[in-house]
């Protein structure tokens, strides 16, 4: 997955997630209404195009360094402050008007593709105007505090390489007392309005920020950049920066998130509800749907989800019946992922050192086969890196996008929190999701097409996790599968994908309790009770996210195996895969339009 942010009231994140559906098929429009692209209907668009970005920016400044955007890399925001939250719907009320007011019709075609993605977009925010997801500013998943601690170490998204830097992290790191204070204020008010987190994710939460707090600035995770200045700084720079760290951790970073662990503990964990799902808070129906919408890019109902997931489940078993007895397994097919995560032979590491030797391993020969897949691939190098201690225990292995600026690599974090329990059967698809050619060329390419920024930075869940996913599949068509321990990995994290629709929906939808939902994970997908136990609880304060996934790999696929059908022997992998990427993440609805105009054109 790539990381996933607060966003403030997360009405960022919808933005970025997309709409459920169009108001209006606006790429129908007959040829015969038709005109001629006109300069000024363009430049009006760009520069709308280009204000809605920066407001998208500003509003959030640490999801636009998440994604490659460091102009604002000194700045935090505060989307979760009530007042803030309100003029960004006001703003994209304004952004609407202004959008309406440009003939669609006097745009190039490229353009038009981003008149009706940024009109997707701004619908979809506004759709979640009512709801008060500001009020629930923090989880065990994500919280700017635990960003911003990992950011310590220089290898995220916080470059740490120059002074400048050094002063940009210290401007965060005395913004975060304030967050912290507001992120109290909108957690008492949750309290009072009955919308509060489940009572176990914040008993996860809880050691993460007591984690945070230090007896002194020098022990501090925050001032980690000060132990380890880079060669070069001179001794005035250091001394200096030496002195402003000290200050902002313990005048105000530290005695801020004192406050935020007693908070939590003392009264916000008493508070907390015992439901798990959605459905529990004040319209909380309505909510999951707008969720929903903006994480699949469909109008799919829950009900609907529930049953794809339910017929993908058996659908993957019956694939386990076909491999389990090339492994050794004999017994019923729902049985296999238990028995393997019972083998020590798939388990056969010591050391993390070893866990990402064979991801650099697997990377060099993934350089050899993807040139006959791909025409389109990124320049961006890509690094792989093991997840910080910090957040190992909650974090799932993800990608982070590369800076435009050249400053990082796109990056494939490992999340090894014990080498001898780390299985192997399941790296090769992890590889081909997380790294390439998944995220890696999908994000890292999207900056590479000249798009405008919101395109560029931006995107959608449904076509982000989507494609990844069917980037897993292409391991078949690598050769990469033969090994029948790597098939079934392939499976099982096929059957994590399907399982999530079941799950998210029964605990949001249908009244599943935690231990329903933890039970049917280590039914289904072997795991232990402390692995359903992790993904449960993620699902319960990220609603609809993990619905992504299946939904638009299932899209995909459906689109290649249309394109196959229509062209015959005329039909090229590469040339498919050109029209999924070239033009950047698209919503569903958009991305089967492309498909078939292609298809057409290719007859």
């Amino acid at each position: 997955m790539t990381r996933n942010f607060t966003l403030g009231a997360l009405a960022a994140a919808a933005l970025l997630a997309c709409a459920p559906a169009f108001a209006a098929d606006q790429a129908a429009t007959p040829a015969t209404q038709q005109l001629a692209p006109t300069a000024q209907a363009g430049k009006k668009l760009h520069v709308l195009a280009d204000e809605y970005y920066d407001a998208l920016a500003r509003f959030d400044p640490v999801s636009a360094s998440e994604s490659g955007d460091n102009r604002f890399i000194d700045q935090i925001g505060m989307s979760i402050a009530p007042l803030e939250r309100a003029r960004q719907f006001a703003r994209y009320k304004s952004f609407v008007k202004r959008l309406h007011a440009i003939g669609r019709a006097q745009l190039s075609p490229r353009d038009q593709t981003s008149y009706d993605i940024l009109d997707y977009e701004l619908g979809m925010a506004l759709r979640f105007e009512p709801f008060p997801e500001h009020l629930l500013p923090l989880s065990q998943m994500d919280s700017m505090p635990v960003t911003l601690a990992n950011y310590a170490s220089g290898e995220g998204a916080q470059p740490l390489a120059t002074v400048q830097d050094y002063r940009a992290y210290a401007s965060r790191l005395a913004q975060l007392g304030p967050w912290v204070d507001q992120a109290i204020a909108n957690m008492r008010e949750g309290i009072k309005r009955g919308i509060v987190h489940p009572r176990p994710v914040m008993t996860s939460a809880l050691p993460q920020f007591k984690q945070l707090v230090a007896g002194s600035p020098e022990a501090s995770i925050y001032y980690s950049p000060i132990k380890k200045f880079p060669a070069g700084f001179s001794d005035a720079d250091k001394r200096a920066l030496t002195t402003l760290y000290a200050d902002a951790i313990g005048t105000r970073l530290n005695p801020a998130l004192a406050r935020l662990a007693a908070f939590i503990e003392k009264d916000y964990l008493p508070a907390t509800r015992t439901g798990s799902g959605w459905n529990a808070l004040p319209n909380g129906a309505a909510w999951y749907q707008v969720r929903v919408a903006s994480q699949t890019t469909t109008d799919l109902k829950p009900q609907a989800i529930h049953e794809i997931g339910q017929k993908e489940v058996a659908r993957i078993q019956g694939e386990y019946g076909r491999i389990g007895p090339k492994m050794g397994y004999t017994g019923p097919a729902a049985g296999l992922p238990a028995w393997v995560a019972q083998q020590a032979k798939f388990k056969p590491f010591k050391t993390e050192q070893e866990v990402i030797d064979v991801y650099r391993k697997l990377d060099a020969e993934l350089r050899t086969k993807l040139p006959s897949l791909f025409n389109l691939m990124p320049k961006s190098p890509l690094d792989l890196r093991l997840e910080p201690e910090l957040s190992r225990a909650t974090a799932s292995d993800h990608y982070t996008p590369p800076a435009v600026d050249g400053t990082r690599p796109g990056v494939f974090w490992s999340v090894v929190n014990d080498p001898a329990q780390y299985g192997s059967t399941g790296m090769v698809t992890l590889y081909l999701h997380e790294g390439q050619p998944g995220h890696h060329f999908h994000i890292a390419l999207v900056q590479e097409l000249g798009l405008p920024n919101f395109r560029r930075f931006g995107g959608n869940n449904a076509f982000t996790e989507g494609w990844a996913l069917y980037a897993e599949t292409l391991g078949k068509d690598m050769g990469l599968f033969d090994k029948p321990e790597d098939y079934f990995g392939h499976l099982n994290d096929e059957m994590l994908r399907a399982a999530r629709l079941v799950v998210d929906t029964g605990i949001h939808t249908k009244g599943w309790t935690r231990a329903q939902a933890i039970a049917y994970f280590s039914d289904t997908l072997g795991y232990s009770e402390a692995e359903s136990r992790a993904q449960i609880e993620r699902y319960m304060v990220w609603p609809g996210q993990a619905l992504g996934y299946k939904i638009g790999s299932l899209k995909i696929m459906e689109l290649r195996r249309r394109a196959e059908s229509a062209l015959g022997p005329k039909f090229k992998l590469p040339a498919f895969h050109d029209i999924v990427l070239g033009e950047g993440t698209l919503p569903l609805a958009l991305l089967e339009k492309k498909v078939d105009r292609w298809i057409a054109a290719s007859k």
